[in-house]
């Protein structure tokens, strides 16, 4: 008897390491959208080391950056939209690392005579639909990457959302290719995978990337709030570390990053490997021209003040600094 329990002892205190351990392993919540960009966000746990990760998916960016603002998660995957929005509004929001760029399409209805990537073509069916009397309806999810693309491009084009087209809020990307479908709108500009499903169904036609504006291709930004990154830090860098991880992972092995975007969203392969050419892994953060897209959506009355300041004074180059041993010079400083 006296044996058996020198052994349990012994048995008990070798275990009693590992379990301080287990204790001892921050926890994060990470919070990602539905979109091409953020289902490789799934496979964080997978890729995470010295941190448990719950990867928990939201239908759009708003309900992210709402759970996060509301303490329902401690990292988040945003837009840098979402974060100058959440600035201008005084919440507390801190970003820590990039993702992936990109995924943003331009689409016009199949019977209007407007041809690829000639904005003069548009802008006469605009006029044309003008001097009708009849409101030429442009569509987006109202607050994401998109949206904003569209908007400066068009704004560059010398075309005004607000006075010379009619804008349709549909908030759902994957309503979008149904909205088409019944003529509800004449041109919408969606988020991959869900505008490369809209040209495969035929559902409407390519018209451009709207690149050229300020925020360029720049969509994705992991955020989180000062609470976390003071009281969980080491938490936060494992996340970053994990995100860098399934960053590197989807740039080196397509055929991985469109099987996960097909079991994320459920949608054809065929629909997400074209998706796929369409986004840019990229964990850098883009200081300049985050600073840049805060101005244009002032301009855009999107928001209400100058978050040029909040914009620098948020951007936490430290994670990505420890995690890729890069001064943030390296890093888009």
């Amino acid at each position: 008897m006296f044996r058996s329990l020198i052994k349990l002892s012994l048995a008990l205190a070798a275990a009693l390491p590992f379990a301080s351990q287990a204790a001892d392993e921050p926890t994060i919540k990470f919070g990602y959208a539905k979109c091409a960009h953020c289902t490789p966000l799934s496979l964080l746990p997978e890729y995470a080391q010295d941190v448990k990760i719950e990867a928990i998916q939201f239908n759009t960016g708003n309900d992210v950056m709402t759970a996060l603002l509301s303490k329902s998660i401690d990292v988040a995957q945003i837009t840098y939209l979402h974060y100058a929005t959440a600035l201008d509004r005084g919440f507390d929001m801190v970003a820590i690392s990039g993702q992936i760029n990109g995924g943003s399409q331009v689409l016009v209805g199949n019977s209007l005579p407007i041809q690829e990537n000639d904005w003069d073509s548009l802008k006469a069916v605009i006029a044309d639909y003008k001097a009708q009397g009849k409101p030429f309806r442009v569509a987006a999810s109202r607050g994401n990457a998109q949206d904003l693309h569209m908007r400066g491009a068009f704004a560059k084009q010398g075309i005004d959302v607000n006075k010379d087209v009619q804008f349709v809020n549909i908030p759902n990307p994957s309503d979008h290719v149904q909205a088409l479908r019944r003529g509800e709108v004449e041109l919408i500009t969606s988020v991959d995978p869900f505008a490369t499903q809209i040209r495969q169904v035929e559902a409407a036609k390519f018209f451009t990337y709207p690149y050229d504006q300020a925020a360029g291709k720049l969509t994705n930004l992991i955020v989180t709030r000062s609470d976390v990154v003071k009281n969980n830090a080491k938490g936060v860098e494992g996340a970053v570390k994990a995100v860098i991880a399934v960053n590197d992972k989807m740039a080196a092995d397509k055929p991985l990053f469109v099987e996960t975007i097909h079991n994320i969203t459920g949608l054809d392969e065929k629909i997400a490997a074209g998706a796929v050419e369409n986004l840019y892994p990229d964990y850098k953060m883009y200081r300049e021209s985050a600073v840049a897209i805060g101005q244009m959506m002032r301009e855009l009355n999107y928001i209400n003040s100058d978050v040029s300041a909040a914009i620098e004074k948020n951007m936490d180059y430290s994670f990505l600094e420890s995690a890729t041993g890069k001064p943030k010079s390296e890093l888009g400083d």
